[in-house]
This record gives C-alpha cells, sequence and structure tokens, in this order.
C-alpha cells in the first residue's frame, strides 16, 4: 500500500534566504517590456510617420538624428533593454531545456558574451558615430555637413 503525502508537506526543502535572482528576472522582464513597447513605438513614430516618413530614412537622417544627444540616449536604452531582455529570455530557455551542467553553462556563457560584445559595440556605434568625418570629399559628405 502506497502512501500518498499531504499537500502541504515540504517536498523540496525550505528556500535559503538572500536574494532571488529568478524574481528579480522575472520583474525585470516585466517591466522592461513596458519600457521597450515606449521606446520602440516612439522611435517607429519618428522615423515613420513624422516628416517624410520612410523616404527620409538614409544616412543624413541617421546622421542628423545622432547629433542629438536625446536621441543618442534614446536609442542607447532601446539597445539595452532589448539585449539584456533578450539574453534573459533565451537564459530561460537554456534553464528549460538543459539540464544543469557543463552544456547548460557553455550556453549561458556565450549568451552573456554575445549580449556583452553586441551592447558594447552598438554603444560605442552610437556615441562615436561622426556623419562629417575629416578629409571626407565634398560630395560624399550629407548635406548637413559644413563645407571644409
Amino acid at each position: 500500500m502506497s502512501v500518498i503525502e499531504a499537500p502541504r508537506s515540504q517536498a523540496r526543502p525550505a528556500r535559503k534566504r538572500g536574494l532571488n535572482l529568478e524574481k528579480w528576472g522575472w520583474i525585470y522582464m516585466r517591466a522592461s517590456g513596458v519600457v521597450l513597447l515606449v521606446l520602440i513605438f516612439g522611435h517607429l513614430f519618428v522615423n515613420l510617420l513624422v516628416g517624410e516618413g520612410v523616404k527620409a530614412i538614409d544616412f543624413g537622417f541617421v546622421g542628423g538624428k545622432w547629433a542629438d544627444p536625446f536621441w543618442q540616449w534614446w536609442d542607447v536604452a532601446m539597445l539595452w533593454l532589448a539585449l539584456i531582455h533578450g539574453a534573459n529570455g533565451m537564459r530561460t530557455i537554456v534553464n528549460d531545456y538543459t539540464n544543469p551542467g557543463t552544456a547548460q553553462k557553455v550556453l549561458k556563457g556565450a549568451l552573456f558574451l554575445a549580449a556583452t560584445v553586441l551592447i558594447v559595440l552598438g554603444t560605442l556605434v552610437v556615441f562615436t558615430f561622426d556623419p562629417c568625418p575629416a578629409g571626407s570629399p565634398a560630395d560624399l559628405l550629407p548635406s548637413f555637413c559644413p563645407a571644409v
């Protein structure tokens, strides 16, 4: 005869006190998702609906937009939130479909490395972008660059 445990019995040992990273990851996904909606729809509105719409998007449009620190920070916030949000989602998938061990550590390490490299490179591109590089032929420069 088998015995069925009481429904409120401790099947697992009591959780340790301290920082619950899974809870904070869950909260981050919800908060970043809401902020990303605002950032993405603001980005789409400005790029596609204001002015001449999609026909106006070219090198000069991006160069002019990134000349303003507000848009630099807007795009960097969108980049950081989207990459961290996506990497955290992928981490959850790795946790769900792999067993703890070497494979899981390698996959999580690859996710962390890829997200870090993309965040660093994307941030550098946004803040070091110069649409008017010195020594460039005048016919190749956007119209808003001062004539040299």
